[in-house]
């Protein structure tokens, strides 16, 4: 009773946050699990379609890069540059992809997305540059209001990031945002996307389980 309680309250809870990023012109999805959310990306991306993606987790967890890998893609991933040169012709070559794809590190009920970064890559991308820009995020990236997405990028997102990389900042020591100017600061760059534009250039697919951070 209890799993479907909470399954039943997350699937409303995801249904009203897509009616309103379809209000600010983002495609939007709700998906129960990672797996129809997989397989609903998988449906969005055409076969032959260019892609790269930013360093998420949650595209990584529920599958998509290692099906895209797999599948018949033009795949741009920088992790797999022999050298620094390649890594940069990586990065460059993601903003004329067809999709480009990554998670979000909060979102606001009512459709504000809020992104955080250290060297700007994935924001800039974001922002402009590829044709179609594929948001997973789970619902625990979910905030009340935009104010409150912007405390859990900055609160909870980029302190579990910067143990993810081991970076010596305060917040390793603190756990919160010290509004800190570290040399391996990953909050450099925030990005709050109000509306998409063109319409429909960016989709997101909300999932009802925790994915990242």
């Amino acid at each position: 009773m209890g799993n479907s309680a909470r399954e039943a309250c997350n699937e409303q809870k995801g249904r009203t946050i897509v009616r309103n990023l379809e209000r600010r012109h983002f495609d939007a999805w709700y998906c129960a699990t990672k797996e129809e959310a997989c397989s609903l990306a998988l449906k969005l991306i055409p076969e032959g379609a260019s892609v790269s993606w930013g360093g998420s987790m949650t595209i990584r967890d529920i599958g998509l890069t290692e099906a895209l890998k797999k599948g018949n893609y033009r795949v741009i991933d920088r992790d797999e540059a022999r050298t620094e040169e390649e890594k940069k012709k990586a990065y460059l070559d993601a903003f004329d992809a067809d999709f480009y794809l990554a998670s979000v590190n909060a979102l606001s009920e009512d459709g504000v997305l809020v992104n955080i970064d250290g060297n700007g890559n994935r924001v800039a991308a974001m922002a402009y540059g590829p044709r179609n820009v594929l948001l997973v995020a789970g619902l625990n990236k979910a905030a009340k209001t935009a104010e409150e997405a912007v405390s859990r990028a900055r609160n909870v997102a980029a302190p579990m990031n910067q143990h993810r990389f081991d970076h010596k900042t305060p917040c390793m020591t603190t756990g919160t945002c010290e509004n800190c100017l570290s040399p391996d600061c990953i909050c450099n760059q925030i990005l709050i996307t109000r509306n998409a534009s063109p319409k429909g250039r960016i989709k997101v697919i909300l999932v009802g389980e925790e994915l990242g951070f």
